[in-house]
């Protein structure tokens, strides 16, 4: 149902990748590329559509024959809007780093279509401040790729969740894991950063009968959800970050269900209505 990759150096190797038989999620592909002055990475992944997510630094990036030039530029994820790329299936992609320093996260989700390339920059990306402080579940969340992708891209979410310090997301509890009435069925890979970097957090991971796990989770682990609902937490005095990828089975739209013995919440939390329809 889930599982939890720490943090390690993956020497710019996928950290999740559906063609692993090892993988718990068959949809869905995430990498960390890091590189330095100079330092350039290709690709050319055959059955992934790819959104390239600057978490720091700046490069140029060529897909097929077209370039874009000084993607990025925020000092790390705390700093700014996310500026990013999409690619299409089987392009070739190639990164040059054009800063001291880069760090490139790699979206990426199963797809039968090719689109073609295009930039999402930090003025395209769309906001959505959901919660709050008296609730402990204030956080804003930055569509990457979203409705803007309409028409434009397949099955792939793309997004930037932030935490205030010692609340929750997630909340309440919500799965999309059938493709049924009010629910769509969508993988998802949550990649954490927390400020200060000791921070830490709580993923669980739980089905109907209330059976599941609880991860601690740290600056720069991922977690694998294949199902079940999935309410996170930080820990007070750490801000926390997650990098989001959602790949839906059968639609692009995300529709998730909440459960039924917390439909008692729904009212008081705000942003709810309009987190609820930025995925869709």
């Amino acid at each position: 149902m889930s599982e939890i990759i720490y943090n390690a150096d993956n020497h710019n190797e996928p950290v999740v990748d559906a063609a692993r038989d090892d993988s718990c999620l068959k949809r869905t592909y995430f990498n960390r590329v890091r590189l330095t002055q100079g330092q350039q990475y290709r690709a050319c992944l055959q059955d992934y559509e790819t959104v390239y997510v600057l978490m720091s630094g700046k490069v140029d990036i060529v897909i097929n024959d077209e370039t874009f030039v000084a993607v990025g530029g925020r000092e790390d994820v705390w700093s700014g809007t996310a500026d990013s790329v999409y690619a299409p299936v089987g392009a070739s992609v190639s990164l040059r780093c054009v800063s001291e320093s880069c760090e490139v996260a790699v979206a990426g989700g199963l797809c039968t279509e090719v689109y073609q390339p295009f930039r999402i920059t930090p003025s395209e990306v769309d906001m959505v401040d959901v919660g709050s402080q008296g609730t402990h579940s204030r956080r804003c969340i930055f569509h990457i790729l979203g409705q803007n992708a309409a028409g434009r891209a397949g099955n792939l979410l793309v997004s930037e969740l932030y935490a205030d310090e010692g609340c929750w997301s997630g909340y309440p509890p919500h799965k999309h894991d059938e493709d049924r009435e009010g629910e769509s069925h969508h993988e998802e890979v949550y990649h954490y950063r927390f400020e200060p970097n000791t921070g830490f957090g709580g993923q669980f991971v739980y089905d109907d009968d209330s059976k599941g796990t609880v991860y601690k989770t740290g600056d720069g682990d991922t977690v694998l959800i294949e199902g079940g609902y999935h309410p996170t937490v930080t820990s007070p005095g750490h801000k926390e970050y997650i990098f989001t990828i959602l790949v839906g089975r059968q639609q692009r739209s995300l529709l998730q269900h909440f459960h039924e013995r917390n439909d008692y919440l729904m009212d008081s939390i705000p942003g709810l209505g309009a987190m609820r329809d930025k995925f869709k």
